[in-house]
């Protein structure tokens, strides 16, 4: 028996030894190009069926079973894909990678994007390379089809998010915050934004709860980042609306990049109904440099040049609107011009130093001028009828002057240091900035019905508006941050959720008004254990905008002539933001996409209330309300077709602003807004590639000029827009990278395909009674653009 007992005891032994020969354990780290371990990266052997995830650290342990060969894979989204082999792989085994950024040549698009822990969401440049374009500034085109955001004019590069106005959004370029001219008012007077989209290498938008590193700014940040060249690169694109030279070159130490730019809407403006000689001509020319002796020293430079030309002359217009039962026509006879100047001028320079790869100080100075003129005289003789009785309900004369003249200049001297480890990201950084504005301004508008001067005064001529200014003023600000991003797991090494919490604190001081304020942010993002698809994310913070010039502007009306004088007793408005959010990530037909909710509550008060008249913002200049704006939306964004990335979005808001015990909604409040963006190949070719744009968003609040901001009780029509562009190869490969000329498209837009006739503002006509009627101002019809690129 006990014999037995001895031979089983050794048979045990010998299969338990053969099993664990037939076996082995493989550990390791997964590190990202700066030696930084990788959190959530996959590692899996699909012949044996198995994966794990690495930890917070970028550590990993499986086990497998031995083979002549095992392949085992290394992934993780947004970063290249590794695989290695290991040959007759024996008891403990320790491997250690290093991945990659994922990078997009040419067409070959990222199907994939890092997870995101935070309200900054990655966008990707290359969604707008081949989508039709009217305003020629794709970045910003490519943020007004996310959610939360906001466009009611084609021409016009601005946004608004959430409720907010397009003076509540910061634009950060390579680490500072960007001034933008003051005086434009118009989507035809814009002309070219400083972001050059052929620059661009990353896109950072957050719509909402965004950290302490970036500024007060109300409703949203837009961070964007221009890239390092590591050969010779280029394109040139020409089209009916304008077009595009760039050339960039770079090897291990050093890079540069230059890009010029030329836009008309001429062709565009033609399709409006005021008909007459437009000349608007917009050019821009930028330069990026970037040397790198060693390892831990990178001096860049950035400089920006623009200059906007409007020249207009109109000659008559003819509108018609209302309904079937009511319907009116607008006729007008112009005489006299416009000219408007825009020209600006940026530049950039930055030290960094780097002790190690996880610490980084940095360095940076700015300076921003510009200089802008506003002329015009226009007088109109107009006829408003009754199109079915042919009655006239009114005739008469208006003549708009202006004579609007501001300079203005800003300097920034900015500290930063970021150090990394395992668990923690610490940011802080120092900044202080010298501004300067002078302004000369002078407006009037006369109006002139059936023979009256409107207002009508029997003893006295006036005008139905004049305005006067002249001022200047000079201020510091002072700002400084701190923040830190801690990364830990909850749970057994099986079973483990992976949480970001990123807490912050921001401080500001301006010294026209004497005013400090100090704003705690916070955010916390899990990707639970039991699903790690799925994200979960909330934010909160207090954001204090602190005025500029046009807030500042406080007015006064006395005998029908209305001044400015500069309020030193303004103070920033506050908005508190608390923002929820979803993501999750799965696949459908083999590929992958993400859905993505978010529901938001903002908090306003000291707010500074403001009328929007046609995409002029004119500020009250004092703090004189209160409001709030909440909402709700929803984002699906995936591969529709394969290899290309397409989204839709749905967002819901309310909003409500409280002046003087009256309350009103804001003058953004977009109560709902549907985006697509669709991108499909024709069948059985990637040569054709076709970009479907389509918006479908509520109207603006409104009402009639000089009433006051309480009187904004009517509703303009809803926007809906359609925009499809078609590219096709011509010369090249979609997947090519060899040297030389790589690709020729071909393109054409159809730019809004069903003609809609979408209103951007309205003109008021006043009769001898004090009735008013608005008349709409269309924005363009149907237009057709042709293009070509050439890649080398």
């Amino acid at each position: 028996m006990k014999l037995q007992r001895v031979i089983i005891t050794i048979l045990a032994l010998l299969t338990y030894s053969w099993a664990e020969a037939q076996s082995f354990s493989l550990s390791g780290k997964i590190l990202d190009e700066d030696g930084h371990g990788l959190p959530l990266a996959t590692v899996s052997c699909q012949e044996q069926h198995a994966t794990t995830i690495a930890n917070i650290k970028g550590e990993y342990s499986l086990h497998l079973k031995s083979a002549d060969s095992v392949k085992v894979r290394f992934s993780m989204i947004g970063y290249q894909t590794k695989t290695r082999t290991l040959r007759r792989p024996k008891g403990r085994q320790r491997m250690v990678v290093t991945l990659y950024p994922a990078t997009t040549l040419n067409e070959v698009v990222v199907t994939q994007q890092k997870r995101q822990t935070n309200t900054m969401q990655q966008l990707k440049s290359d969604a707008v390379r081949h989508a039709p374009s009217t305003a020629g500034n794709g970045i910003e085109e490519l943020v007004q089809q996310q959610v939360g955001v906001s466009t009611h004019n084609e021409l016009s590069s601005r946004y608004n998010v959430r409720g907010g106005s397009f003076d509540e959004n910061s634009v950060y370029l390579n680490g500072t915050e960007i001034y933008r001219p003051i005086l434009a008012k118009t989507g035809q007077h814009e002309g070219l934004s400083i972001i050059n989209s052929d620059l661009v290498d990353k896109i950072g938008f957050s719509s909402g709860g965004y950290e302490a590193k970036y500024g007060g700014k109300m409703s949203s940040v837009l961070d964007i980042t221009y890239r390092r060249p590591k050969q010779w690169e280029g394109n040139i694109q020409a089209s009916l609306l304008g077009g595009s030279a760039y050339v960039g070159y770079g090897n291990k130490h050093f890079s540069m990049s230059h890009g010029l730019r030329y836009k008309t809407n001429r062709y565009l403006l033609g399709s409006l109904e005021t008909k007459g000689e437009y000349k608007p001509r917009y050019l821009d020319y930028q330069t990026y440099l970037s040397w790198r002796p060693n390892q831990q020293w990178e001096i860049e430079a950035l400089g920006d040049y623009s200059e906007n030309r409007y020249h207009f002359t109109p000659t008559d217009r003819e509108t018609s609107f209302g309904t079937i039962q009511n319907a009116k026509t607008f006729k007008v006879y112009f005489d006299g011009q416009e000219r408007d100047l825009f020209r600006t001028a940026t530049g950039m320079t930055s030290v960094s130093f780097s002790p190690s790869n996880k610490t980084i100080v940095r360095l940076q100075g700015s300076v921003f001028h510009t200089r802008e003129q506003e002329r015009y005289d226009i007088q109109g003789q107009y006829w408003l009828d009754d199109t079915q009785t042919s009655e006239n309900l009114g005739v008469g004369t208006y003549r708009e002057h202006a004579r609007n003249y501001l300079t203005a200049h800003a300097e920034q001297l900015q500290l930063t240091a970021s150090h990394r480890n395992s668990r923690h990201h610490w940011e802080a950084g120092f900044t202080m900035k010298w501004e300067h504005v002078k302004e000369q301004s002078k407006e009037y508008e006369m109006r002139d019905s059936s023979g009256y001067n409107i207002p009508h005064k029997s003893d006295r001529l006036d005008m139905i508006y004049s305005m006067s200014s002249r001022q200047q003023v000079t201020s510091t600000r002072t700002e400084a941050y701190l923040q830190d991003q801690i990364k830990w797991q909850l749970g057994t090494d099986s079973h483990q959720s992976y949480c970001t919490l990123n807490i912050g604190l921001r401080w500001a001081r301006w010294n026209f008004n004497s005013e400090s304020t100090l704003s705690p942010r916070l955010s916390f993002a899990i990707i639970p254990a039991f699903n790690t698809d799925m994200t979960f994310r909330l934010a909160t913070g207090i954001y204090y905008q602190s005025p500029f010039y046009k807030e500042m502007r406080d007015t006064t009306t006395a005998n029908g002539v209305t001044t400015v004088a500069l309020n030193s007793r303004i103070k920033s408005q506050r908005s508190i933001h608390i923002v929820g959010g979803f993501d999750y990530q799965f696949r459908m037909l083999g590929r992958p996409f993400r859905f993505t909710a978010e529901a938001y509550y903002k908090k306003l008060d000291h707010l500074i209330p403001y009328n929007m008249q046609n995409m002029k913002i004119v500020y009250e200049g004092n703090n004189i309300a209160k409001g709030h704006a909440t909402g709700i939306d929803f984002k699906l964004f995936g591969e529709f077709v394969p290899g290309t990335d397409s989204w839709l979005t749905l967002s819901l808001m309310s909003t409500r602003q409280d002046i003087n015990g009256i309350s009103t909604p804001l003058p953004t409040d977009q109560r709902w807004g549907v985006n697509l963006h669709f991108t499909d190949y024709f069948p059985g070719t990637e040569r054709w590639k076709m970009t479907l744009r389509l918006a479908f968003t509520d109207g603006l609040p409104f009402g009639a000029p000089h009433r006051g901001l309480e009187q904004q009780q009517f509703r303009a029509p809803s926007y809906k827009r359609a925009d499809i562009g078609m590219n096709y190869l011509i010369a090249g490969q979609t997947s090519s990278k060899r040297k030389g000329l790589r690709h020729i498209w071909l393109g054409i837009d159809l730019l809004n395909v069903f003609g809609t006739a979408n209103v951007s503002n309205y003109y008021w006509v006043t009769d001898v009674t004090n009735q008013q009627y608005a008349v709409p101002n269309y924005l363009t019809g149907r237009q057709v653009n042709g293009r070509i690129t050439i890649d080398f």
